[in-house]
């Protein structure tokens, strides 16, 4: 990770629109009706509802979506009290955590007060807003009684993330820091230097997981927490301990564990040698550890180590915890937090890091190949799965804990409902994946030799999205795979080399030879073609020895595009084929084309990537309205290019009437419904919204739909062939893996809507 400057955190916070969260509407606003709806005089219908069943509120409005991030600002992070204006920042980028990770909406709420109990009824009083509170930065001992009043007093869950979600996150690295060092929480030693909100929630939790609390040593600024100690607070004193030592030196002789809660560079690499074999170090101070990362590594080779900064391995991040715990308890109307809840988030959490690392995670933070062991014990913040196994653990622990409200009736829907609220796929590829699922095709990747097609592979097998076939040298595969930590069950390997797929190469070029005989494709020419992946895997399509074909490509215009049109020919009525990328965005799902095949479309191309978009919007379960895009309006260029567009939309009106189709215009007047029906009444998609654009040439398609996907607009599904007889598809060469899982997938259900056909 870069590394943060002032001025570089001081302009993102500037820039633009100051601070990190607005409020958008969920409703429409445009007209006054709309607004009439929205408020005076139809708002009085739902509060009427609400007065009647106070639950109604959950249907009503915002309330079970929405979070109150509370904090006086007493104990922000490693600055200390400062103020609740000053931890403003901090709790906005809370609300945004808790939106981007879970989808919930949250308001930040800095009250300037300090007297415990005067806190207590401000969130009391105001606690009728929201479906949850999280409590952030309030110091210790406050934060107990506040938290405890709070929970006790209001209907909704509460929790002090400082105390829980460190303990939480904490909690499931111990479990498998533990696992990896071979030891029983039970049996384990552990010493926690910090007695704050936090050590203590921890060191709580830590007991509720197995630790014996007679094996516990709690350590402050003043040295060993004893018993015999005076002016112990309550929270002290639970983890008070007889033994007859003073120092936290003293303490970490033959200790297992270390959980540092405290401040910087107060354990040296002596009292780190000092403890047991395989020790486990979980230090935590903020912004700099209790021991510097290199000197614990160099001291102890055997150690574990944990910190919570994200240069270093091992992060304890508050933030792979709150936002699914919050989404969870939310989702099934859960009355609190309790203690099952927080024991089935650790072990969601833990258990998840045990589980292949996606690509995608990999790509984000610019690794290779992680795996669970030493340094990746838990899971990465930017993993998006987490949404996916920590909310519903939270939620069905509330349910069996007998405090959820509305518990989950389905949680195969509520899965669904979590997928969409994360955006992986969208609901068309969860659609696409599922259809696939339930007739597996036999899918070729012709590049088995690439990292992003291997893992691709793996995950349809996995997944039973498809039978993947993957073409290379078989050692060369099984060694990459082993590489990269990934088992190819369910994967068949051929090499199109190998000298056993003979009889299988000469087989292929007779087929093409005796196909393409007046077109220069001699047996021989057509037999050394074989040898080549592409070549190969077209053919076992072509054949019907695989159902689809996937291959990857180094720029646009590759010449595997015109190798398919060779191999497997157009479809019956066409003389182009194209392709199309699938943009999903906050506006919802537009389809673009032709973005990968024909440089510079005549007025023929044109007309047929119209009616292959058509189709294939149609395919994907939308009804296609099309805009033929251009530079101009609708004849107020006479250049060639707008003329082009103009004749084209021209004979589609003409030749397929039934097409939802116009042009030419511009990007603008495609996309607002109002301005174009305003500025041209006589266009033919009067009212419509128009979902799909055709271009006039490649670099327009392409440009557009890669600068949109780079300013993060939307995700991005594609390339998707359209008028090729059979399933073969092209991908970019360095495409990630969920692209290309994404390309298989919509190979294989290709494939299975034409065996039905």
């Amino acid at each position: 990770m870069s590394k943060v400057t002032k001025e570089m955190a001081l302009d993102y916070h500037e820039e633009g629109k100051p601070g990190k969260i607005e409020i958008v509407p969920t409703k429409p606003y445009a007209s006054q009706q709309d607004l009439a709806l929205a408020y005076s005089p139809g708002v009085a219908y739902p509060c009427l509802e609400i007065e009647k069943n106070p639950e109604d509120a959950y249907r009503y409005t915002n309330k079970g979506n929405l979070v109150a991030v509370i904090s006086n600002g007493t104990a922000v992070l490693g600055l200390g009290d400062i103020g609740a204006l000053a931890g403003k920042p901090v709790m906005e980028g809370k609300a945004l955590l808790f939106k981007i990770f879970a989808g919930l909406d949250a308001f930040d709420i800095e009250i300037n007060e300090k007297d415990p109990d005067k806190i207590i009824d401000i969130v009391k009083a105001i606690s009728p807003t929201f479906g949850g509170i999280n409590l952030e930065d309030i110091k210790a001992p406050e934060c107990f009684k506040i938290e405890t009043r709070l929970k006790e007093e209001c209907n909704i869950p509460v929790m002090h993330d400082d105390q829980h979600g460190t303990a939480i996150i904490s909690g499931a690295g111990l479990l498998n820091a533990l696992q990896i060092q071979g030891k029983k929480i039970g049996d384990i030693r552990l010493v926690v230097n910090g007695a704050g909100a936090a050590a203590i929630s921890c060191t709580r939790l830590y007991v509720s997981l197995g630790v014996n609390p007679k094996n516990v040593v709690m350590c402050d600024s003043k040295g060993v927490i004893r018993a015999d100690r005076e002016n112990l607070n309550a929270q002290k004193r639970e983890f008070a301990t007889d033994r007859d030592i003073n120092t936290l030196e003293e303490a970490l002789v033959d200790a297992d564990v270390f959980l540092g809660l405290s401040v910087a560079d107060v354990v040296t690499p002596e009292m780190l040698k000092s403890m047991a074999p395989k020790p486990i170090v979980f230090a935590l101070a903020n912004p700099n550890p209790e021991i510097a990362y290199d000197l614990a590594i160099e001291s102890r080779p055997d150690i574990i180590f944990a910190t919570g900064r994200s240069d270093y391995p091992n992060q304890i991040n508050n933030v792979i915890g709150f936002p699914y715990i919050f989404r969870g308890a939310l989702d099934c109307g859960a009355t609190g937090i309790n203690e099952a809840m927080k024991i089935a988030a650790v072990h969601a959490i833990a258990n998840l890091a045990k589980e292949p690392v996606p690509a995608v995670v990999d790509e984000a933070y610019g690794m290779n190949n992680i795996k669970f062991g030493p340094d990746y014990i838990l899971p990465k913040a930017l993993d998006p799965r987490l949404l996916l196994c920590v909310a519903p653990a939270v939620a069905r622990a509330a349910a069996e804990s007998g405090i959820a409200k509305r518990p989950i009736p389905d949680w195969n829907a509520y899965q669904a409902k979590l997928r969409s609220i994360m955006g992986d796929d969208g609901k068309m590829m969860r659609r696409i994946v599922d259809v696939a699922k339930q007739t597996p095709q036999r899918v070729v990747i012709c590049e088995g030799n690439m990292d992003n097609m291997l893992r691709a592979a793996v995950r349809a097998a996995h997944e039973g999205v498809c039978r993947p076939v993957v073409l290379g040298n078989e050692e060369m595969i099984e060694k990459r795979a082993n590489r990269l930590g990934l088992s190819l069950e369910g994967v068949e390997i051929i090499n199109p080399r190998h000298d056993r797929e003979e009889e299988t190469r000469e087989r292929y070029a007779k087929i093409l030879a005796s196909k393409k005989a007046r077109e220069g494709f001699t047996f021989q020419y057509a037999l050394e073609k074989m040898y080549t992946r592409a070549y190969f895997g077209m053919m076992m399509v072509e054949t019907g020895d695989a159902d689809a074909c996937l291959s990857s490509t180094y720029s646009a215009g590759e010449a595997n595009a015109s190798h398919a049109v060779s191999i497997v020919g157009l479809q019956e009525g066409y003389g182009h084929f194209a392709t199309m990328h699938i943009l999903n965005t906050r506006r919802g799902t537009f389809f673009i084309a032709d973005t990968t095949v024909n440089p510079d479309a005549d007025k023929a191309a044109l007309v047929d990537i119209a009616r292959l978009a058509d189709h294939t919007v149609k395919f994907f379960a939308q009804d296609p309205v099309m805009a033929m895009i251009s530079y101009s309006n609708f004849g107020s260029s006479i250049h060639e290019e707008a003329t082009l567009v103009a004749d084209a939309v021209k004979e589609l009106h003409d030749k397929y009437p039934n097409l939802q189709v116009d042009g030419e215009m511009q990007v603008d007047y495609a996309l607002d419904t109002q301005l174009r029906d305003e500025t041209f009444p006589f266009n033919t998609l009067k009212g419509k919204e128009v979902n799909t654009l055709i271009f006039p040439n490649l670099t327009a398609a392409n440009s557009v739909s890669k600068m949109l996907l780079s300013m993060g607009v939307g995700s991005i599904i594609g390339p998707i062939q359209m008028g090729l007889k059979k399933p073969v598809y092209f991908t970019n060469s360095n495409s990630s893996e969920r692209e290309i899982f994404d390309l298989v997938a919509i190979a294989a259900l290709d494939a299975l809507v034409l065996k039905r056909k």
